[in-house]
């Protein structure tokens, strides 16, 4: 007789998990975890069964699971109604980061600790938000396409193509993931680094970009803090988002907010898909208020055939740079994760319950004090 049952809910990998022992994150490989659960004397239950709510397998298992893993890529969501219909429930970990797919009131109320693996992604995101800004502003997709039509019209291609350096480029939240965006755009020598949040970031994490500004290009003294965001956007070429999903954020980038964007800057979203009205997204790209648009996040998980952003588009083509949602689940991040994952685990198993303080959203009714700037 087992201990308890965990739920673990994964993406179908397929062929591509014949093909790749490293896509620990598919439900073929179950971010290889099973021995490890089995040998702590726990049943695991693995699904991509998730929808719709109530019928599904998650719906069917989670009666009574003490522990439920998911992913943000391809989320189960953990409603206020299935949490009712789950009495046993303990603890549900993200294999990754963001747990907006939990009903964290509902979770306090019955006091289930919510975690996440903090930190896993860092690195990924912020390279994808640099692809997805070189992809937009460099026009890559008017060339790609050319290149694999047969055709060549340099003009055509070069019309909406421009450099990164000399811009002002802007991020709406510089904790782990925009500080590193930060970083790694010094070395493209942007006229003005911009952000928006909360707080001041440390005098410290100023200086070592100012520092890097000198060393790449002898300029320094590029990062301001913009405490009004239409202010920020006003000024940006380019705003990537790298804030959390909240009800202060939900929508914030809405047809007013935009209105205030220079016109034809880029916005780019790696943070979450309802932070942006898709409609409002959609047509500000259509009519060239944005020259485009790009990330990987949606506001319903996997996305809906006909949502908006699968198909908007300037009438030159090159304003959308989106993709499904992969700049956290790299084979790197995937490691990552997995072995987060087992940590958190381990820890439950102990009945120690001593998570990394970083990776513990919810916990005995109240939601944790949540580490944020350049705390790693």
């Amino acid at each position: 007789m087992s201990k308890g049952k965990i739920l673990l809910v994964l993406y179908e990998g397929g062929k591509h998990a014949e093909e790749q022992e490293k896509l620990l994150g598919c439900i073929e490989n179950e971010l290889g975890i099973r021995e490890f659960i089995e040998e702590q004397g726990y049943e695991l239950i693995t699904t991509t069964d998730k929808d719709p709510e109530p019928n599904s397998t998650v719906d069917r298992e989670l009666k009574d699971a003490e522990i439920v893993i998911t992913t943000p890529f391809f989320p189960a969501y953990i409603s206020r109604n299935r949490i009712a219909e789950a009495p046993n429930l303990k603890l549900c970990i993200t294999a990754g980061v963001g747990s907006d797919h939990v009903d964290l009131e509902a979770a306090n109320e019955r006091k289930i600790t919510v975690t996440e693996v903090t930190g896993s992604n860092v690195v990924s995101v912020a390279e994808h938000v640099m692809a997805t800004i070189l992809v937009l502003i460099r026009n890559y997709n008017g060339g790609h396409q050319q290149a694999i039509n047969g055709e060549w019209d340099i003009a055509g291609v070069a019309k909406n193509e421009y450099d990164l350096e000399d811009k002002v480029i802007s991020t709406v939240g510089a904790g782990r993931i925009g500080y590193r965006v930060l970083e790694r755009l010094v070395a493209f020598n942007p006229k003005k680094l911009l952000y928006y949040d909360y707080q001041e970031l440390p005098a410290e994490a100023i200086n070592r970009l100012n520092e890097a500004s000198k060393l790449f290009n002898g300029k320094g003294d590029i990062v301001q803090r913009v405490e009004k965001l239409e202010d920020m956007v006003a000024q940006s070429d380019v705003v990537t988002i790298n804030c959390p999903l909240h009800k202060d954020s939900k929508g914030l980038f809405n047809k007013e907010l935009i209105s205030h964007m220079k016109d034809g800057a880029y916005l780019v979203n790696t943070a979450r898909g309802a932070i942006c009205v898709a409609e409002d997204v959609a047509e500000a790209v259509k009519s060239g208020k944005l020259a485009g648009y790009g990330g990987d996040v949606w506001d319903k998980q996997p996305a809906p055939k006909d949502h908006p952003w699968r198909t908007m588009d300037n009438k030159d083509h090159v304003g959308n740079a989106m993709t499904v949602h992969i700049s956290g689940t790299s084979l790197d991040a995937q490691k990552r994760y997995a072995q987060g994952v087992k940590n958190i685990l381990n820890s439950y198993f102990s009945k120690n319950f001593d998570y990394r303080p970083q990776d513990v959203i919810v916990q005995n009714g109240l939601y944790a004090t949540r580490a944020y700037g350049q705390k790693k």
